[in-house]
């Protein structure tokens, strides 16, 4: 239960980002969110293929992805901004960072994964529960979740020339990821020009005319004046 009530914690803080970039920002870092929680058997099978002690304790201390949220970007940029915005919270702690982005796999996988704690209030106590995010792009998650079906289809036993495809696709998921972000950059930065502040009085003063034109506003306005 605390897994799953430090999943639910963590998501709510999520959504609440989501919906407050969604209202009150031109842009919105947070395309889609999901959660997993590793069934009983998926936690046995690692624990055995990892050489832990079947008990809880050993299990709570060496298997820490057992609770799991995924945050799906739209650009590269927003993996980190995210990154960013969790670790300002102060009951999240982040206790790992894994740079997959900066420096994948050698299948070519991409992700950030952070670790974090984050702290679950139950009846009788508070415990620390970890937590791991995976946050990477739309192209990086459409990628890993082609990849997780073929690895499953051929029983992790996965052809060499498709496994040279995947690295070159990913490859191509990356190079798509770097020309959407310089796009989007580039989109900003015309709307921030085109966003020039209204001219002043000095401005209008250079414009041709103006001075006639606030001469003959002037005479408007002192001929309605009665007192």
């Amino acid at each position: 239960m605390s897994y799953k009530f430090a999943i639910d914690t963590l998501m709510t803080k999520v959504n609440i980002l989501s919906e407050e970039f969604r209202y009150t920002h031109d842009h919105n870092p947070i395309e889609h969110a999901d959660s997993r929680l590793k069934s009983p058997s998926s936690i046995l099978e690692k624990a055995r293929r990892r050489g832990v002690p079947l008990d809880l304790d050993s299990i709570s201390e060496h298997i820490l992805d057992i609770a799991g949220i995924r945050i799906s970007c739209s650009f590269l940029s927003d993996t980190y901004a995210i990154r960013d915005l969790l670790s300002g919270h102060e009951d999240i702690r982040v206790t790992e960072e894994k740079d997959y982005i900066s420096s994948p796999k050698s299948n070519g996988y991409r992700s950030l994964h952070l670790l974090v704690s984050t702290p679950v209030r139950m009846s009788d106590r508070t415990v620390e529960v970890p937590v791991e995010f995976q946050i990477r792009t739309i192209a990086m998650d459409f990628w890993a979740s082609l990849e997780h079906k073929i690895y499953y289809k051929y029983d992790q036993a996965v052809p060499q020339e498709l496994l040279d495809e995947l690295r070159t696709a990913a490859e191509t998921a990356h190079r798509l990821d770097e020309t959407m972000e310089r796009l989007h950059g580039e989109v900003r930065e015309l709307g921030d020009r085109e966003q020039a502040p209204l001219p002043g009085p000095e401005d209008l003063r250079k414009l041709p005319l103006a001075d006639e034109l606030l001469s003959a506003l002037a005479e408007r306005v002192n001929a309605r004046r009665t007192d």
